[in-house]
């Protein structure tokens, strides 16, 4: 009998929340079925259920044509099942082989573990995916995107593998990745597994589906072959409206005003040489391939980092950020790419991972937080924002994606920052949530903040910015004004030969 999952009537309520209203379809084995649409439509909390994470509140699914009820991830696993979320399941401390092989690690005849034979099977899984990893390697040296493959491998490895979901598995890798990522999905597709494909690029779901389903507001609104299914219809389904053209729409800020922040030279101990301005009401774009230090450069200006030359100036006076915090008191804020490590805090409400960011202001005289004040800036926070939770209270790991990036997003904008600085803003979000965020980015520049917005997705570099800094190489190779800028000039500077100055500089 072919592989299969089919889910029959499947709902989900949460507190306040009905996450999945009455889903009902199959993914088979051999193709690739994609599931879209927006944030808190319902997508991840489905691939949870199957995996044992959730329980349903009604409804079954079947594998393989039997009904089947998985009480936690490892009985999932030992059925043959693997998901991969969009956030990390990594153990940092632990080599990449041992993650490969975690809970199935050789033993031999005395209790110790193979590590030969670990590292040998793990780096044979590594070069077949053509990656630039050593199974020695412990994880946390690794790139967030590198960590990904290492989920992927892991759940690649097991031997009774027939059915794996990925949840916005290219997030964070680039192109070469990803065609990596690409070929061991064909290669899965041609040996009959079930392949669930959790995306909003568009590009890439056209690529790799043969079939996509629609998901609204936790209902299944349909499906269709992916060859037959038009950019216009898909929006369509998934957010029962036309987008346009999203970014001639922008009502994009006129009045640009003085230089607030400037970097000279920077360096650090993951950066060469960076130099840029960015005025206050402009929003500046840096584009650059994956590795191309335009992260690294803002971890040294905000002090995550040390800078080891070069200068930063705020309003024309010389800054030294030893600490985030110190970035913070003058006025710069950083709103991380890596939601799960840097940027929500999981453990705590909706409402306090608002307030967090303003403590300071929040604690009185004998160091006791002001209930009152904390209510209202959540408030705030959730309205202005238009966070999607039933309450405060809600624990912030329980939102969708898009969701906890406009929380923290709602705390920094609480601290009145003079500059904002947005790493990969829109990663993991949908296509009507991004053109939520992209309203914001303006109403932000309106306001007079000096916005910095690193982004891998060219379209959006160029639709969004007044200027663009491309980076290489851990340095600033050039910038253009965005009116100037194509997707083949960005590239084209992101991928040049350093210039003999450079050369001669390191």
């Amino acid at each position: 009998m072919a592989n299969s999952i089919e889910f029959r009537h499947i709902t989900k309520y949460f507190p306040g929340v009905k996450a999945l209203d009455d889903i009902s379809f199959t993914a088979n084995g051999g193709e690739v079925l994609a599931l879209m649409g927006e944030n808190g439509a319902g997508k991840s909390t489905l691939l949870k259920i199957l995996n044992g994470d959730y329980q349903p509140t009604s409804g079954e699914y079947l594998v393989n044509g039997q009904p089947i009820h998985f009480n936690d991830p490892r009985e999932a696993i030992a059925a043959g099942i693997s998901v991969i979320y969009q956030e990390r399941q990594v153990m940092q401390q632990l080599s990449v082989g041992e993650n490969i092989y975690l809970g199935r690690l050789p033993v031999g005849s005395f209790g110790h573990i193979k590590m030969d034979e670990v590292h040998r099977n793990a780096q044979k899984i590594i070069d077949e995916f053509g990656l630039d990893m050593r199974s020695e390697q412990k994880v946390k040296d690794l790139s967030v995107a590198y960590q990904q493959m290492v989920e992927i491998m892991k759940a690649y490895s097991r031997e009774n593998l027939t059915m794996i979901a990925f949840d916005e598995p290219t997030a964070s890798l680039s192109e070469s990745e990803i065609d990596s990522l690409f070929k061991i999905i064909r290669k899965l597709k041609a040996e009959g597994k079930v392949i669930i494909y959790v995306s909003h690029r568009m590009a890439e779901i056209q690529q790799i589906a043969d079939r996509i389903a629609v998901f609204k507001d936790g209902a299944y609104v349909g499906d269709g072959l992916a060859s037959e299914i038009t950019n216009e219809q898909l929006i369509r389904m998934m957010v029962g409206r036309d987008l346009g053209d999203t970014f001639s729409s922008l009502d994009k800020n006129k009045t640009i005003g003085d230089v607030v922040l400037e970097a000279r030279h920077v360096s650090s101990p993951f950066l060469k040489d960076a130099s840029f301005q960015v005025r206050a009401g402009e929003v500046v774009g840096f584009s650059g391939l994956v590795g191309a230090g335009r992260t690294e450069l803002f971890r040294a200006i905000t002090g995550a980092d040390p800078l080891t030359g070069g200068e930063v100036l705020l309003d024309g006076k010389p800054l030294v950020c030893k600490s985030p915090h110190d970035a913070i008191k003058n006025g710069i804020v950083m709103v991380p790419e890596d939601r799960k490590l840097q940027g929500i805090i999981p453990r705590l409400s909706v409402g306090r991972n608002i307030s967090v960011g303003s403590l300071d202001k929040l604690t009185g005289f004998l160091g006791t937080i002001d209930a009152k004040r904390e209510q209202q800036m959540g408030e705030e926070g959730v309205e202005r924002f238009d966070i999607k939770t039933p309450n405060l209270e809600k624990a912030i790991v329980e939102l969708s994606g898009g969701n906890q990036q406009k929380t923290i997003v709602a705390r920094w904008l609480g601290t009145n920052p003079r500059v904002l600085i947005m790493d990969e803003p829109t990663k993991g979000i949908d296509i009507g949530a991004k053109a939520e965020f992209y309203n914001l980015i303006c109403h932000f520049a309106k306001e007079g903040i000096a916005v910095v917005m690193i982004s891998s997705e060219l379209p959006e570099v160029i639709g969004l910015s007044d200027r663009i800094v491309v980076m290489k190489g851990r340095r600033v190779v050039g910038e253009i004004p965005a009116s100037e800028a194509t997707e083949e000039k960005l590239l084209a500077m992101a991928m040049m030969e350093e210039d003999t100055k450079h050369e001669e500089q390191a």
